[in-house]
């Protein structure tokens, strides 16, 4: 019989699959004393052959999907399982202690894990630790009989079902086999959400219990508009889906058709609409959706996509690539936003009870002036090749803002004195993410060339909710007057200089907020690549001058978010 689950829309589109677990098996085992310790052995050997050979095929499907040098973690791991004093120690504790295979392969590795944690002098072999861990849990698997969920070989239809997905299990996601997903936490802001939204995956997240409501195999609708998964579907249900899914696909055809215009208001007013991309490789799905810029690239994930810290020429190369992809067109570069929940393997930082209050961002960046500033020459040298403006994140005083102005102006004058090329006129901005920074916009607005305003977090901050914590996401309230007024606050103090305000969190494409940030002024929009049409079609509908009076009443008279969202909807009705 078919149950429904309910969640939150994180991706428009709909699924329609079986359901493949990404959830990590139970490999807890007993210890036991064996009579056949070459029997024993065996075991062994046969379970190292065959995570050697299931590492050789997601090998070949990393450098296929994601680069041979993504994929060269693989291949050490395969070494790894072939480290004759590792085998040796092995084989050796099973003869002499006559323990199971599982034990022998557990009481070895923890030695070799913690031997390797140990050397705090030597990163390279603390990172060791990590890779035998994961090489430890896929010979247990196979130990026990238990299979490892492996998203880079799925080859078949499928929705994923996960608690989670992180960065890197989205990277291994081929979107001709992965229709869809669900999960148990997160919210609209997630990374999981946000990146469904970049891969153009239907999603639902923070259904609370999908891995435990969901059977591997099970066929599984996943409705993204409405944000609900119906599991078990019966065949009127199936067909009620399909119908929806071919609408949808009809509605997106119709908004192909503005891929190539600019965005103008019913009465003529030009507004940008611009996309957030954390790769490269975004530029695509940018230029196919019909952005008129890169208002946000996550530099980031240049740091959490390789095993150390990147070299500036690598920097300087994926910067390259997105400015002369854009064909003349603004590309804005969000500094390293590293801390919170985005965390390297190779840069520890410190352990803090509010992760997302503390070092992170710009204060990791003035901090370690020698990162800052290999990332800042990678991104003058980029400017040479098309336009390109810089901003910070977590900027909370004028001071902060100065100082890594300062710095930037320094790198600057030391290329122009070495006789480097780079752009005329790089702008260089902050993020306005922290409530204290909204207001004090007007002093900060005199030493910015542009405000960005990160809502995902602001409205964190604002309402002291954890964003990706299902539990109080019914205070992410993203048209709460509050958050309203602290919007048109940085807006105002902008203009009033003579500079400009975007908007890059996802508030940016969200189309009840979309007729009030045109109300409040809101300059350039910037949003999921794929929300990007969808934006312009409904601008092209509304009129400015009733957007203003519709966003003064959102700001003066409303006293809650379902107040505003009520104003809007009788606005665009009548």
């Amino acid at each position: 019989m078919a149950k429904e689950l309910k969640g939150i829309a994180a991706s428009d589109g709909v699924a329609i699959a079986k359901a493949y677990m990404l959830v990590d098996p139970d490999l807890s085992f007993d210890k036991k004393t064996i009579d056949d310790p070459d029997a024993e052995v065996k075991r062994l050997h046969d379970a190292l052959d065959a995570s050697k050979s299931e590492l050789e095929l997601i090998k070949n499907k990393a450098s296929e999907n994601l680069g041979e040098e993504e994929a060269e973690v693989f291949e050490a791991h395969i070494t790894i399982l072939s480290d004759p004093e590792l085998i040796g120690n092995i084989e050796d504790k099973i003869k002499n202690d006559t323990v199971n295979a599982e034990q022998a392969l557990k009481d070895v590795t923890d030695g070799f894990i913690e031997t390797f944690e140990a050397m705090t002098d030597n990163q390279y072999m603390q990172e060791r630790a990590g890779d035998i861990r994961d090489v430890t849990k896929r010979v247990m698997s196979h130990l026990l009989g238990v299979e490892l969920p492996n998203p880079a070989l799925i080859n078949s239809e499928v929705v994923i079902v996960a608690h989670d997905l992180t960065p890197s299990d989205t990277a291994q996601l081929d979107r001709k086999f992965v229709k869809g997903f669900i999960t148990d936490i997160g919210g609209r802001t997630s990374h999981s959400a946000i990146m469904s939204r970049t891969l153009e995956i239907p999603a639902v997240v923070g259904s609370e219990k999908a891995t435990t409501a969901i059977q591997s195999g099970e066929t599984v609708i996943i409705d993204g508009i409405h944000g609900l998964a119906i599991v078990d579907p019966d065949d009127s249900q199936v067909a009620e889906y399909q119908k929806m899914q071919s609408d949808f696909l009809e509605q997106k055809a119709e908004w192909e058709k503005l891929r190539d215009e600019k965005t103008f208001s019913k009465d003529g007013v030009h507004f940008d609409l611009a996309a957030n991309i954390g790769t490269p490789d975004d530029i695509k799905g940018v230029l196919d959706n019909g952005a008129e810029a890169v208002g946000l690239f996550r530099s980031e994930f240049l740091y959490m996509d390789s095993s150390e810290l990147p070299s500036e020429d690598d920097q300087f190369e994926a910067y390259k690539k997105v400015v002369e992809g854009m064909n003349g067109k603004q590309v804005v570069v969000r500094t390293m936003d590293i801390g919170g929940d985005k965390q390297l393997p190779y840069l520890p930082l410190p352990d803090e009870m509010n992760p997302f209050l503390g070092y992170r961002a710009i204060r990791i960046s003035l901090d370690r002036t020698d990162l800052f500033r290999t990332q800042l020459r990678a991104l003058l040298r980029a400017s040479a090749y098309g336009k390109l403006a810089i901003m910070f994140p977590m900027i909370a005083t004028v001071a902060e803002f100065k100082k890594a102005k300062a710095i930037f102006e320094d790198e600057k004058q030391k290329m122009v004195q070495a006789g480097k090329k780079i752009g005329d006129n790089i702008q260089v901005g902050m993020m306005m993410e922290i409530p204290a920074a909204a207001m004090i916009a007007d002093k900060l607005a005199k030493y910015v060339d542009f405000f960005s305003i990160g809502t995902n977090d602001l409205i964190q901050y604002s309402f002291a909710a954890d964003r990706g914590n299902e539990k109080v996401s019914y205070l992410y309230q993203p048209y709460n007057p509050s958050l309203l007024r602290l919007i048109k606050k940085t807006i105002d103090a902008s203009h009033a200089e003579g500079k400009w305000t975007g908007m890059c969190g996802e508030m940016a494409g969200d189309q009840t907020a979309v007729p009030i940030l045109m109300g409040l002024g809101l300059d350039e929009f910037s949003m999921s690549a794929t929300s990007v049409l969808k934006t312009r079609s409904l601008m092209k509908r509304l009129d400015t001058n009733e957007m203003k009076k519709l966003a003064e009443k959102a700001v003066t008279d409303a006293e809650t978010n379902e107040d505003v969202i009520k104003l809007v909807q009788e606005a665009l009705n009548n």
